[in-house]
């Protein structure tokens, strides 16, 4: 399934916002991206029209199952790429996230893959002992440090 940039994003928002809230509406990503609660509303019942949310009128908004795991996958290119250009390039963070958030819109989830593969064989993440968890943001933060640690040496 081929989604527009427009839609990434709203998974991507949706899906951060779950993570803070559990509960997430409308005016809630209507806040979050700064427009208005009827070009949310449309882009809602696209997604839901597409299978990737259920959504009732003035509810709650919740990913399916589908729709989670592609909003995680918007995510981990995103990381990816951010950390490749951060923590491999050594550009600035703000640089990095404004030129991942471009990046991930024009490369493919096979690029994305062999990119990640690399990072991953680069800073020999393979050997973490702990359960790494790769959608814990919490485990990507300890990942990020450990790789400039092992980076500088």
């Amino acid at each position: 399934m081929k989604l527009t940039n427009s839609q990434e994003e709203y998974l991507k928002t949706i899906y951060l916002l779950e993570k803070n809230n559990n509960k997430v509406r409308v005016t809630d990503i209507a806040q979050k991206l700064k427009i208005t609660k009827p070009s949310v509303n449309r882009a809602i019942k696209t997604l839901r029209d597409m299978g990737l949310i259920e959504y009732e009128v003035y509810g709650d908004i919740a990913f399916t199952y589908e729709g989670k795991e592609i909003a995680k996958d918007i995510i981990k290119k995103y990381d990816i790429i951010k950390m490749f250009l951060t923590d491999i390039l050594e550009i600035e963070e703000r640089q990095a996230e404004e030129e991942a958030k471009s990046m991930k819109y024009a490369i493919s989830e096979n690029t994305a893959k062999k990119l990640e593969d690399y990072i991953s064989k680069i800073m020999n993440l393979g050997d973490l002992d702990c359960d790494y968890d790769e959608n814990n943001p919490k485990c990507r933060d300890c990942v990020k440090i450990t790789a400039k640690n092992r980076l500088k040496k």
